[in-house]
């Protein structure tokens, strides 16, 4: 693969909808479980390759609030799947120094599942050489909900006056509080939608729509994203040409 120094400008914060295991499965004639199987294997492949191209910041929906309206055995095999993933991964993690956090609301998921992911924040805490966020029943409206409700408790409580409400503020309450906005996001599977992942964050976002299924989403296909991402103008509402803007996180 072309090496990420010939990008013109590689994304520091990229997204990803990783969707489409179900309907990859069903055309290569697999059952359903082995298509997330498969999904879940391939985030390695890919998250290597992100930052072999110069991506620092990533940032994966792994499983979301509406997620649990699957069929019931579908639901149990994706939590098992992900104690499964956490497990075989955190070795890696640690060898190529990714620091992991997990958004979203953690208590629905079994005490384990819990554990193994405080245990992966903590074995990898002082890591900087990748960011690595992964969503977990997590939902950019389960954000905002969790966020207006805390500003409002800390106005109640006389930490925080009303006119002190800025988007700033807003955004140091949101799950997202610690990292740049994205740059840009793919979405796999052939949707063109947001899917309810981070709602706020995305406001000036790019976005590129692979129809490809994720298993299928090839280290070339991201390539060729990354490098079409790095042919845009952003400008961010304005005239001015500008490549990216500040984060809330670089400006404070």
């Amino acid at each position: 693969m072309t090496s990420y120094t010939e990008l013109a400008n590689p994304p520091s914060h990229l997204a990803i909808i990783m969707d489409g295991n179900s309907r990859w499965a069903e055309a290569h004639g697999f059952q359903r479980d082995e298509g997330h199987r498969a999904g879940a294997k391939h985030v390695r492949r890919i998250a290597e390759a992100s930052a072999d191209l110069g991506v620092r910041y990533l940032s994966l929906f792994a499983f979301s609030t509406e997620n649990w309206d699957r069929p019931r055995d579908e639901v149990e095999f994706l939590i098992e799947l992900i104690g499964e993933t956490l497990d075989n991964e955190l070795h890696e993690l640690i060898e190529r120094e990714t620091k992991v956090q997990f958004i979203g609301e953690r208590s629905r998921f079994p005490t384990a599942i819990q554990d193994k992911m405080r245990k992966c924040e903590a074995q990898t805490s002082h890591f900087d050489k990748l960011f690595l966020t992964i969503a977990l029943n997590y939902g950019g409206r389960w954000d905002l909900t969790n966020a207006t409700r805390e500003i409002a408790q800390a106005v109640q409580q006389g930490y925080l006056h009303p006119n002190e409400i800025d988007e700033s503020v807003i955004g140091s309450y949101l799950a997202t509080r610690s990292l740049p906005a994205p740059d840009l996001c793919i979405r796999t599977g052939g949707d063109r939608r947001i899917s309810n992942f981070l709602l706020w964050d995305f406001a000036y976002t790019e976005f590129y729509f692979a129809d490809c299924f994720w298993p299928g989403f090839t280290t070339d296909a991201l390539h060729i994203a990354l490098r079409e991402y790095g042919q845009r103008q952003r400008r961010f509402g304005g005239r001015r040409e500008l490549t990216r803007k500040p984060s809330l996180v670089e400006s404070n």
